[in-house]
């Protein structure tokens, strides 16, 4: 009986607990969750948020948890009015407004435009489109976003709380600009950008937070770099604006005329650009685990072409000049197209750095360089063209021997018979049939690297040389030099050994006429090596003829002329 009652007491026990932890004791809220506030529990007030009445006033939105779970409150945070900002260094001079944290202007004093005024990198499309450069977009997918998102967004059209106020920063100051602003409804936004003085890279780090828990976000760029004229755009030949990027140690280069939606989203970056042939924009983030996306929003027959890069850590608005690219790191000089034989034109832009140390003179620099690398290719040169001399002497013989074998073409035996005639011919003649061609396809990646360096380096851009040739980078307006360049290459080709029949040989004179033509417009730089090169030919190739005849006056027995 005593056993009953005793297991009895304990279930009315049990039962009694469990009743009252249901009725009494409040329910552990899961994360997230957002607990009732009362006036006991209310968040004290500070002197500074009461009004000047004393009096309190209307409490902020309910507290919220982070997903550490402290407790957040979002206060409103913006300004009054729309506030421009200016900041001034040796090298740019950019100015900010707090509708947004935008750039409205980024002009560099150091590189100039046609008007001769500085240039200007922020795009005249971007107040077009209604979306300026440092702009935010808020979207875990980008490619889901559109114009109208984005010019509407709380984050691109808000008025900021600015701090830091007008910079004049000189060579190696700091100064940061931050922006703030809060809706009082959850969303929060924190800008700050620091800019260094006699540097053209910004350190950058954005905040959006949305109940206190972080949101990802895009910064953006666009559309293009600069306002390049049709004429400056005519001039260049690196190809038209598009984004750049090095994803998992891999560049890619997107054009806006070959844009495709598919390809347009890339991950595990450690930079992005949107670039042209001489200016960038360069986005590196904290670890290469960043993306990026390059977009396009119709628009009418004008397109507006945009890279959304994901929370970089700086940002470099500026030239591409080698020696800025390689101190930013990051193997952002990869950003200069100098293509498939990139490591040649880097040497060679090398070459023509240290000329240009001691001749001040793009133009004479480029001289210099074309007669050092005439002076290190003179063996293979002179190679080549002995090489062509012996083949036209034997021309007769390999006439007879094809006039022996007219069946060569339809009948593999007299093809095989004809073949090594030929090939003992040679031997006794000590001739390389390879011998003329071979140093002319060694040569050939140093003149795409030269091709390259003169198209790209905008370090030639505005730089004059003597007389009428006032911008080594555009072509020559009187048309003087490529018509020289023609005249010359007439001269050399005529001077040249060839084993061609003469039919042929009087074909290949049009090959200056074409040259010509083609060389018309391309910039005076290249215009100019050409021509260097064509005049050091000429001198090359006489001394090679007279060398040769006297090789063969030896060989005949015929005594030196004095």
């Amino acid at each position: 009986m005593d056993t009953k009652r005793i297991i009895l007491a304990i279930i009315l026990s049990l039962g009694v607990l469990l009743l009252w932890q249901y009725v009494f004791v409040p329910k552990n809220p899961g994360p997230g969750a957002v607990p009732p506030v009362s006036e006991s529990t209310a968040l004290p007030v500070s002197p500074a948020a009461q009004d000047k009445s004393g009096e309190t006033p209307a409490q902020p939105e309910p507290a919220r948890t982070t997903e550490e779970g402290a407790m957040a409150v979002s206060e409103a945070v913006t300004a009054a009015s729309e506030e421009r900002i200016t900041v001034s260094t040796p090298l740019y001079t950019a100015r900010l407004t707090n509708k947004g944290g935008v750039l409205t202007s980024w002009r560099l004093l150091r590189h100039l435009n046609s008007e001769k005024e500085a240039l200007e990198l922020i795009p005249a499309a971007a107040a077009e489109a209604g979306i300026l450069p440092f702009a935010l977009l808020e979207d875990s997918d980008p490619t889901r976003a559109t114009l109208e998102s984005l010019r509407t967004s709380p984050l691109n059209v808000s008025l900021y709380k600015a701090e830091g106020g007008n910079l004049n920063l000189k060579e190696g100051q700091k100064g940061t600009l931050r922006f703030h602003y809060a809706d009082g409804l959850g969303l929060e936004v924190e800008k700050a950008f620091t800019f260094i003085g006699g540097r053209y890279e910004v350190e950058t780090a954005v905040s959006v937070r949305r109940d206190g828990r972080p949101v990802d976000y895009r910064i953006l760029w666009g559309p293009g770099v600069g306002n390049p004229s049709e004429a400056e755009l005519k001039q260049r030949y690196g190809g038209g604006p598009g984004v750049s990027l090095m994803a998992g140690g891999k560049l890619y280069r997107v054009d806006e005329r070959k844009y495709k939606p598919e390809a347009s989203l890339y991950n595990y970056i450690s930079w992005s650009a949107y670039d042209d042939n001489y200016f960038a924009t360069i986005f590196i983030p904290e670890t290469a685990t960043g993306s990026a996306a390059f977009l396009r929003f119709e628009n009418g027959k004008t397109p507006f072409f945009f890279l959304a890069a994901s929370a970089p850590r700086t940002v470099f608005v500026g030239p591409k000049e080698i020696d800025v690219l390689k101190a930013l790191g990051s193997d952002t000089r990869k950003v200069i197209r100098y293509g498939m034989f990139g490591f040649i034109t880097e040497i060679l832009f090398a070459g023509l750095q240290a000329v240009h140390k001691v001749i001040p003179n793009w133009g004479f620099s480029i001289i210099v360089l074309t007669i050092l690398i005439k002076i290190l290719f003179f063996p293979l040169t002179y190679s080549s063209s002995k090489s062509m001399a012996k083949m036209a002497e034997i021309q007769p013989k390999i006439k007879a021997l094809r006039s022996k074998y007219k069946k060569s073409k339809t009948d593999i035996q007299q093809r095989r018979q004809m073949n090594e005639e030929m090939m003992k011919l040679y031997k006794e003649h000590g001739i390389n049939p390879a011998g003329g061609c071979l140093p002319l396809l060694i040569q050939l990646p140093v003149f795409w690297g030269f091709f390259r360096m003169l198209s790209m380096g905008i370090e030639l851009r505005h730089s004059p040389w003597i007389f009428w040739i006032k911008d080594l980078s555009v072509h020559d307006p009187t048309y003087i030099t490529p018509i020289l360049m023609g005249a010359t290459q007439f001269i050399s080709q005529k001077m040249t050994p060839t084993s061609a029949d003469p039919a042929q040989a009087k074909m290949m004179l049009l090959m200056p006429v074409v040259m010509t033509l083609f060389f018309l417009n391309f910039q005076s730089g290249l215009v100019l090596y050409w021509l260097t090169s064509n005049v050091l030919q000429i001198g090359q190739q006489a001394l090679m003829n007279k060398l040769m005849r006297k090789h063969k006056g030896e060989s005949h027995g015929k005594p030196r002329k004095k």
